[in-house]
């Protein structure tokens, strides 16, 4: 099925060219109609045109009457531009048929956009990343995003990291009469909201932080170590956004160096750590980050989330 595919860049400069055109051809090949921003490969310093170019590229996104509109890359840049994007309008392209789609630095637009309308954009790939690496892109990363092309996606499922599960992880449901078994439990009917750690937190005390209780909150991070990633997760936790959650599903943690002084500190005892402090079942290896395999996620949908020993189930399809 052709969809019509918009790319812009709201974030840092597109650096590999060659990536971009791969992205590019590989959307092309798969069927799809591509369209590209006139300023996707504008660059100012290190990002892709200044502050006015790229907010007038997401803006051209929301009226191009595509079907979805992918970011180029991530980076950073978007947080500058929160103040001035005219979120009515992009909630009513996206209430006419527009999927939002990005990672990373994206963060902040999805964030904002959720906390500013209720919108739903997807959590996914950017262009480079996904679809422009050498050789062919992931199977399980391309079929997702048919299947939200499509119309089709109900669900996503995993089996979490054998030393994460434990027995005592406690039923946390919408439905008071829900029962568990051992290591056995569900929650219904949660926005499901997050993304990247680093961007997220940055939000935290401003206009653009999503006011979510009750909600399923995934994370992700790249070269981000154990300790920083338990730094800002502290900082989340402080400030009480953890413990209003129904569920914590943290993604893939990549690209970060270990070192002796950790003496076997490591995103396993992160994990151990954040158990100690709150109440909600805390769920890993959830395939989604700035890894090659990965699903897509609706943010800001309900969703339902079972979950029975290391298998994990989380279904929108009612959406």
């Amino acid at each position: 099925m052709t969809k019509h595919i918009y790319i812009y860049s709201p974030s840092g400069a597109v650096r590999d060219k060659a990536a971009f055109k791969r992205g590019i051809q590989r959307l092309q090949t798969l069927g799809h109609e591509v369209e590209v921003d006139v300023a996707a490969l504008a660059s100012q310093q290190r990002f892709a045109g200044d502050d006015a170019t790229r907010l007038a590229a997401i803006h051209r996104a929301a009226d191009s009457g595509a079907d979805v509109a992918l970011i180029s890359r991530g980076g950073y840049g978007l947080t500058r531009l929160l103040p001035d994007v005219r979120y009515k309008k992009v909630a009513k392209a996206i209430d006419k048929g527009l999927q939002f789609v990005g990672i990373s630095d994206f963060t902040a637009f999805q964030s904002a956009l959720l906390a500013k309308t209720g919108a739903i954009t997807w959590a996914g790939p950017a262009l480079g990343e996904g679809f422009g690496v050498e050789g062919t892109p992931d199977d399980i990363m391309e079929a997702c995003f048919d299947d939200m092309l499509c119309g089709q996606g109900e669900g996503t499922g995993w089996r979490q990291a054998r030393q994460s599960v434990v027995s005592d992880a406690p039923l946390v449901a919408s439905n008071p009469d829900a029962t568990r078994s051992e290591n056995s439990f569900g929650i219904e009917d949660a926005v499901l909201w997050g993304g990247n750690l680093t961007v997220l937190t940055a939000l935290l005390g401003t206009p653009y932080f999503p006011n979510i209780k009750g909600g399923i909150l995934f994370l992700e991070d790249v070269a981000e170590h154990p300790y920083r990633v338990e730094r800002m997760l502290t900082q989340l936790l402080y400030a009480g956004v953890l413990k209003r959650q129904k569920a914590v599903v943290l993604g893939q943690f990549t690209d970060f160096k270990l070192t002796p002084h950790d003496r076997g500190f490591n995103m396993t005892t992160v994990v151990q750590w954040l158990r100690q402090h709150i109440k909600a079942p805390i769920l890993t290896n959830l395939p989604y980050g700035h890894v090659q395999t990965k699903v897509l996620l609706p943010v800001g949908a309900k969703t339902d989330l079972r979950i029975d020993s290391r298998d994990v189930l989380l279904v929108w399809g009612h959406i």
